[in-house]
């Protein structure tokens, strides 16, 4: 639900039932930005694989609910906006290092990068592995539920989508990351 300013040519009907709807309190920014930075930049991490990365697109999502605070604080969940803003970001970053990387290789100068460890335990970083090389969808449905914790209806006001489809994405997701880590999910059909 957004809010939006009371024009002069209302009725009083309208008037009511507007005063009589709940409105969202709009918070200052940097209680927002406390209150969430962690968690979506533990989104971030999830979807990208680095940690500077992960921090890089939470700051990028977080400029940019900065900038337009006026219009994205009134949403009613802002935080869903934050997060796809980072989900999106990811995707675009991810297909920006694809082409940086043939381009690197074409021109005979491609180096691998030696990059810190991130403090996971192997196999929990094994397992992100495998989710981001899930299609995109299927990935960050995986990481909000799994890692956020997130119900699937707000999974599907985060991602713009339809209740059912997160519910595909989420069994598909499973179904592969089953598949690739050899495990028996036990549906025997």
């Amino acid at each position: 639900m957004t809010v939006r300013p009371r024009s002069r040519g209302r009725s009083a009907l309208q008037t009511t039932r507007l005063s009589s709807s709940v409105v969202r309190a709009r918070e200052p920014f940097e209680t927002f930005y406390e209150r969430e930075f962690r968690l979506v930049v533990g989104l971030a991490y999830a979807l990208s694989g680095s940690r500077s990365a992960a921090e890089d697109l939470a700051q990028e999502a977080f400029i940019a609910a900065h900038s337009n605070w006026d219009k994205i604080g009134s949403y009613d969940k802002p935080e869903a906006w934050v997060r796809r803003v980072v989900s999106n970001l990811s995707v675009s970053r991810f297909r920006r290092g694809l082409t940086e990387a043939k381009a690197m290789t074409r021109l005979g100068g491609f180096r691998a990068e030696t990059a810190a460890l991130p403090d996971l335990p192997a196999e929990a970083e094994e397992f992100w592995a495998h989710v981001r090389k899930l299609p995109k969808r299927q990935a960050q449905t995986l990481a909000l539920h799994y890692l956020e914790d997130k119900p699937v209806a707000e999974i599907a006001v985060i991602l713009e989508c339809s209740a059912s489809t997160v519910k595909v994405h989420l069994h598909k997701g499973r179904q592969r990351l089953a598949s690739r880590l050899g495990v028996n999910l036990g549906e025997d059909r």
